[in-house]
């Protein structure tokens, strides 16, 4: 490779010297150019020339130049070209003053022929390309470490900072310059996020132990205005060529960001998004530690399992909008309620779970439990709409009925259908005996799946009585089931879980269907009834299609709208008067006869019955159980009211004389109970058409 040389000399001996000691030296081949003065020089230099110059000899006395003006101006023109001085052995001081500046070395004149010169020339040549090189991984390191995102901090042995990047600056606050030697404890203050102490730097301990440590997780870094960020830190050695450590470097970069948004998870993974309640996974947790608290305390622990009242109604008539915000509004209310230390869980739905930590006692869950269901009793505002609501409430105890948090959930939650079962808006304790009805809910639910398949359903029929005259006028379908094994059970037993599973809906419509194809094989016969009444559940009153399934039932068996009567109980009624009025409507037009059942057992106004198209009347049997306490106020007003609205009235659950013979006198049109007959099968109540019914009125005379 040759070396191109630049000679600056206005002596042209010592030119033609250096020209022919290069050429002939064995570190060559060099090129020599030779130039007299420093402007041409200057001129050779510029950066536009493409010189190629691999190295300088100058001479510092020059036609135009002198001295160290002349160095300097080389020098600054390019200073990345190794130069040498050409001087007299009594220029010491000039010599020095250049190297000082840059240059790297100076040839004495007098002695150019020596075989030193082009060895000196290449060596200088070689430094300069490494130099060159360092400065340029230097340059590129510097670059890289200032340009990536974490922070880098070097120490020395004594753990002094010697080095931070621009990362690093903006992390700390410390520019490089003030935090040179400083304590890197003191440019990095850390400290636990939770417990506020300080966290010593891990580069102590790597120059300990000669090895990498790793932060401790939760570390906050404290920048030196006071403000503060999560960070991960990983630290190492620093070793010299021998192997010997010289030091540490702690690179680290800010998890504020991914450590909320990790938090944010957890939080949501734990939490029901609606209410921001603990969710099931977070409340099983609480139950476990609060179970280990008492186990270790010897104390008590009350779960609270709550399902709130006609919440589905108003969901499903408002809409989902405002049953969410109802639900959140509950959940603030409940949260109330209980202490800090207590926790308020939703399940799902409108199940909320409250645990009272181990210092309640039993009585202060009953105090909670009347507590919760007074403050959910108030008002509730929603969207300028007033709510009420109510709630059933089931409480189980540690250690009296359960020692685990699935148990105790499971014995609450069958407390709380003891006080739906109740009558709603009360709470129950879980006893034992809880657990066999509960055994006997799920297996009726598992049968109940099925029985309709195996067709184990059987319509019976209790006759309505003319009070006055003791013909039989109608009849309710009343279904029966008949399990292979059980036995018959009664709608008691079953209605209410097949309403809770959804299967009412089904087997509604089958004994729908069933009455109408009885009524009219009973009309082909010549029995003239007044009609066949069918109990309607709330599902099936609330279904879109149940106008629909009331015609199919009528046109597929042929019987005249007029026979059927259909019976709603008061309080589905008055679930949501003006939707149910619309729904009657309706079912008049079809030309159905309409049944309030248990009439005065709910929270009607005289202004929502007149508004509903209703036929019939039927006074709860619990009214008629108290005909004999109370005089039958109640039931004479009753009959008296329907009587002025031109609305038939029927008793039921008449079982006593002395009961008849009071409605007889008041003018009660019909009535129905064991004292004239049982729900019969269809085959007996044909028999009963056809031979009449040994009726007590037959017996009475002149009580009406």
């Amino acid at each position: 490779m040759v070396n191109r040389i630049l000679i600056i000399t206005s002596n042209s001996h010592d030119a033609a010297t250096l020209e022919e000691a290069l050429e002939r030296a064995q570190d060559g081949p060099f090129a020599i150019e030779w130039v007299t003065r420093l402007s041409l020089a200057l001129e050779r230099l510029e950066p536009e020339q493409g010189h190629g110059i691999d190295a300088i000899l100058v001479d510092l006395a020059l036609p135009d130049s002198q001295g160290m003006d002349t160095f300097n101006a080389l020098f600054a023109r390019v200073p990345s070209i190794p130069i040498m001085t050409l001087s007299n052995l009594n220029d010491t001081q000039q010599t020095s003053e250049a190297i000082r500046s840059g240059a790297q070395g100076s040839l004495c004149k007098g002695h150019f022929d020596s075989a030193l010169v082009p060895q000196s020339l290449r060596n200088i040549i070689l430094r300069k390309a490494v130099e060159e090189a360092l400065f340029d991984e230097k340059a590129r390191q510097a670059i890289t470490l200032n340009s990536i995102s974490d922070g880098v901090i070097g120490t020395d042995l004594q753990g002094n900072v010697d080095y931070l990047n621009a990362a690093a600056e903006r992390m700390t606050g410390w520019l490089r310059e003030d935090a040179q030697n400083q304590p890197i404890e003191r440019v990095m203050h850390l400290l636990h996020h939770k417990t506020r102490e300080i966290v010593a730097s891990p580069t102590a301990k790597v120059l300990l132990e000669n090895t990498c440590k790793l932060l401790a997780s939760g570390t906050l870094l404290v920048h030196r205005d006071g403000h503060e960020s999560m960070i991960e830190d990983s630290a190492a050695p620093i070793h010299d060529s021998a192997g010997r450590i010289k030091g540490a470097v702690m690179v680290f970069h800010d998890i504020t960001a991914t450590h909320a948004m990790s938090e944010k998870m957890t939080h949501l993974a734990q939490h029901d998004s609606l209410t921001n309640l603990p969710n099931r996974a977070l409340l099983n947790d609480r139950i476990s530690q609060a179970l280990a608290l008492a186990e270790r305390h010897s104390g008590q622990l009350a779960l609270l399992f709550i399902d709130l009242d006609n919440f589905k109604h108003i969901n499903d008539s408002l809409g989902h909008g405002i049953g969410d915000q109802l639900l959140q509004s509950v959940a603030q209310r409940l949260s109330d309620c209980v202490r800090s230390a207590d926790t308020v869980s939703r399940l799902g739905g409108d199940e909320f779970v409250v645990v009272l930590s181990e210092r309640h006692s039993v009585e202060d869950a009953a105090l909670t439990a009347e507590k919760i269901l007074t403050t959910l009793s108030q008002v509730f505002v929603i969207d300028e709409q007033q709510l009420h609501i109510s709630a059933s409430i089931g409480i189980s105890t540690y250690p009296t009925d359960a020692d685990n948090g699935a148990d105790l959930i499971r014995h609450a939650d069958t407390a709380m259908y003891q006080a739906k079962e109740e009558g709603r808006n009360n709470y129950q304790f879980f006893r034992r005996e809880m657990n066999e009805r509960a055994v006997e809910r799920q297996a009726i639910e598992a049968h109940l799946r099925s029985a309709m398949e195996r067709e184990e359903f059987v319509v019976h029929y209790q006759p309505k009585i003319d009070l006055q005259s003791g013909l039989i006028t109608s009849a309710e379908a009343l279904v029966r089931w008949q399990h292979p094994t059980w036995g018959t059970i009664l709608p008691g037993r079953f209605i209410p879980i097949a309403e809770a599973c959804g299967l009412i809906v089904p087997l509604g419509r089958w004994v729908l269907q069933q009455a109408c194809d009885q009524a009219k094989r009973w009309e082909n016969c010549g029995y003239d009834l007044n009609s066949v009444a069918v109990n309607i559940s709330a599902l099936e009153f609330r279904r879109p299609d149940f106008i629909a399934s009331v015609t199919q039932a009528l046109d597929k068996s042929g019987l005249q709208p007029d026979k059927l009567q259909l019976e709603i109980t008061e309080g589905v009624l008055m679930r949501d008067a003006q939707a149910s009025a619309d729904i009657l409507q309706q079912l008049k037009k079809l030309g159905v006869q309409l049944a309030v059942d248990d009439f005065g057992t709910g929270y009607s106004s005289l202004s929502y019955l007149n508004l509903f198209p209703i036929d019939v009347l039927k006074i709860d049997r619990s009214f008629i159980e108290a005909i004999s306490d109370s005089n039958g106020v109640i039931v004479s007003a009753v009959i008296a009211m329907g009587n002025s609205l031109k609305q038939r009235v029927i008793a039921e659950g008449i079982e006593e004389k002395a009961q008849l013979v009071f409605l007889r006198h008041h003018q009660c049109a019909e009535g129905q109970g064991f004292l004239f007959s049982h729900a019969v099968s269809a085959e007996h109540f044909t028999h009963l058409l056809r031979n009449g019914i040994n009726s007590p009125i037959n017996t009475l005379t002149g009580e009406a």
